[in-house]
């Protein structure tokens, strides 16, 4: 039998109230945006996920900071954490909980994409011998990731997963906890590969408890035309993987 996650739905009976799905899409020109994959300690393999998803094996976490220097709502730059997985035969990768540097943002990211953002300090830095980007909250560094020694590549050379937003949307007159699906575009200007280095992660910090990064996988830094997509697809975290999809 596949494995299916065993995390209880009551862990994302508090993420942000999906406000306003649909309406025009936004599109970010010129994003960075820098990813790092690890794979992780099975341990927790499957205690991450609610039981509408799949682990990936071996399992995974992906880091991304993109830093968007135009945007309807002003420049942000926004970190996730987020488990690889899958949603029938899909590979997603599911966000419980984000950070992002700019109040209006978090707020549109929450309402129409259903992002659970959190403020804090988020930086994306480049430099010739490595990029960075990390997460301060209080002062203290939750997330610090790096690639290194970049080396140039085609922006085809890069994929990423289509992200599953832990979020609650109306139904029956009651706010109940979904998976909302947010697969953007985009189109590639530069992109580069390198060495991945993850110098902190508190995955406390990310509602990621166990998540455990043990061995370097892939980093990338593209800068591509990112268009935020409408939404399509739901994902019910209490039901089985193939019973759990819902049409928005």
């Amino acid at each position: 039998m596949p494995l299916v996650g065993t995390r209880p739905t009551t862990d994302f009976e508090h993420g942000p109230l999906l406000r306003q799905p649909g309406g025009e899409p936004w599109v970010l020109p010129r994003a960075q945006i820098l990813q790092v994959m690890y794979e992780i300690e099975q341990g927790a393999m499957t205690s991450l996920l609610p039981p509408a998803l799949h682990p990936t094996i071996p399992p995974t976490l992906v880091v991304t900071v993109m830093r968007a220097p135009e945007s309807p709502v002003g420049p942000f730059t926004v970190a996730e954490a987020k488990i690889g997985c899958r949603s029938g035969a899909r590979p997603r990768a599911l966000s419980v909980r984000a950070y992002c540097d700019s109040a209006a943002a978090c707020e549109a990211l929450a309402a129409r994409w259903g992002y659970p953002v959190h403020p804090a300090e988020v930086v994306l830095a480049k430099r010739y011998d490595r990029s960075w980007g990390a997460v301060r909250i209080g002062g203290r560094t939750v997330l610090e990731a790096h690639l290194v020694d970049p080396e140039a590549i085609s922006g085809s050379d890069i994929q990423y997963l289509a992200t599953l937003n832990t979020a609650r949307v109306e139904r029956g007159g009651e706010a109940v906890p979904r998976l909302i699906q947010v697969d953007p575009e985009y189109q590639f200007h530069s992109a580069d590969r390198g060495m991945p280095e993850l110098l902190a992660f508190d995955a406390e910090a990310f509602a990621l408890p166990g998540a455990e990064p043990y061995w370097p996988v892939s980093a990338s830094l593209a800068v591509a035309d990112v268009a935020m997509p409408e939404l399509r697809y739901l994902v019910d975290p209490a039901k089985p993987p193939l019973a759990a999809v819902e049409r928005i």
